[in-house]
């Protein structure tokens, strides 16, 4: 359509000049004495035209003449230009690619290219930028081959440009902060870390990568409380897969318990915990045998393992949500060191559980040892022998004979006793 209408604005032009040049008798006398000359309108018209579009070109020439040193300038500019970029790519690329050694020569590279146009007097609107990227990847490539003093040195370049200029975007002073971090904790460095992740903004601290160096900070430096909080934080920003949040949750909860020197700092580690967290049988079971270590109240240490066996008993061992054997025995073993102090209501919860699943060694075990304690020797003998026939835990087959010997023993059955002996020696080697 566009064209269409060209085309018709093109003949009207046309028509136009035909009609105005065919019938203009129009003349032009110019007087030069002593001489007269006649031109016809037209004449000088195109004249006039022709001399316009010559004094044009000839301006358009002069003007492209004078400009050709600056475009000259301006193409060998924008060539470094071209080359410091490349270089700075190339310096990605062979970071990624695992070739450290000429990532960091083009990074260099790209910061000598930089200095040449800055000696040019060309002012770059990514000049700063390209410097601390050229900086880092410098330093990165460094930290890769170990070369620390250079890592270092390029670290601080980086963190002086960041510093010193107002025109760097926060993201990139975070940025480099955030690197400097992650090698400290490569070098096992978790102070420098976490004093390089408190110089960030409070916002970038609460981000995910932050959140992530801050735990394995912590981790290293010892600091379970923090690392615990810190990754309760990356549990509900969703940072981990939902069983590994939960894998280190518990292992966190764990350490934090086994760290407890006395009954009174176990009380306050297991107050600190989520609710979530208490209900984690590993983490009852492990504050339960601190307890017991350390000789403290066992009645509080049951109540913490209350959860985990409701769980037991009430999930057979093929059920999903059955625990494990390691974890059954576990429990099994907190609460034999307690039944010297065991009330009413726990041995009617063992004698229940066990008369409800009579094939189950450790439940065997544990009711053997319960009636023990209350001294009702030929139900302990019956339990304990039935149960040193399924037990799978070295340490409860052992102890399971062990008692069984001091039954026939204080029977005067010798015969019987020297059976069990040998039983509890052989236990390392069925």
């Amino acid at each position: 359509m566009r064209a269409a209408l060209w085309l018709l604005a093109l003949f009207g032009i046309a028509a136009a000049v035909a009609l105005f040049a065919g019938n203009n008798q129009g003349t032009i006398t110019v007087f030069w004495a002593p001489w007269r000359v006649d031109l016809s309108l037209n004449l000088v018209l195109l004249l006039i035209g022709a001399t316009f579009v010559l004094l044009h070109g000839a301006l358009r020439a002069l003007a492209a003449l004078f400009a050709l040193p600056h475009q000259a300038r301006q193409w060998r500019v924008q060539q470094k230009e071209r080359a410091l970029h490349a270089s700075v790519l190339d310096a990605i690329v062979q970071l990624t690619a695992g070739r450290f050694s000429r990532a960091r020569k083009a990074a260099l590279a790209a910061l000598a290219q930089e200095k040449n146009l800055a000696a040019m007097d060309v002012a770059l609107p990514q000049a700063l930028q390209v410097r601390v990227l050229s900086h880092l990847l410098a330093a990165e490539s460094a930290q890769s081959l170990q070369d620390r003093s250079a890592r270092d040195a390029h670290l601080q370049l980086a963190l002086n440009e960041s510093a010193e200029r107002g025109t760097l975007s926060p993201e990139m002073r975070e940025g480099v902060k955030l690197r400097s971090a992650r090698w400290a904790l490569e070098d096992r460095d978790p102070s420098a870390t976490l004093a390089r992740l408190q110089e960030l903004p409070q916002g970038a601290q609460r981000r995910t990568l932050a959140l992530r160096l801050l735990l394995k900070a912590a981790r290293q430096d010892g600091r379970t409380q923090e690392a615990l909080e810190t990754a309760r934080l990356l549990a509900k920003h969703r940072a981990f897969s939902e069983v590994a949040a939960r894998s280190i949750v518990r292992g966190l909860a764990t350490e934090l318990l086994s760290g407890a020197h006395d009954p009174a700092q176990l009380m306050r580690a297991w107050d600190q915990l989520e609710r979530s967290e208490r209900l984690m049988p590993e983490v009852a079971i492990q504050a339960a045998h601190r307890m017991v270590l350390l000789h403290g109240d066992l009645a509080v240490a049951r109540g913490w393992l209350l959860p985990a066996w409701e769980r037991m008993v009430e999930h057979p061992p093929a059920h999903p949500q059955a625990l494990s054997e390691g974890l059954r025995v576990k429990l099994a073993r907190a609460l034999e060191a307690g039944l010297d102090s065991v009330d009413a209501e726990w041995l009617a919860r063992i004698e229940t559980a066990q008369r409800n699943d009579p094939s189950d060694a450790n439940l065997q075990y544990l009711a053997g040892m319960a009636c023990m304690k209350r001294q009702l020797w030929g139900k302990a003998q019956q339990l304990l022998m039935q149960a040193g026939n399924g037990l799978q835990d070295v340490g409860l087959y052992r102890r399971a004979w062990l008692t069984l010997a001091e039954l026939a023993e204080a029977r005067g059955d010798e015969a019987q006793a020297l059976v069990a002996w040998k039983r509890a020696a052989q236990a390392d080697n069925r």
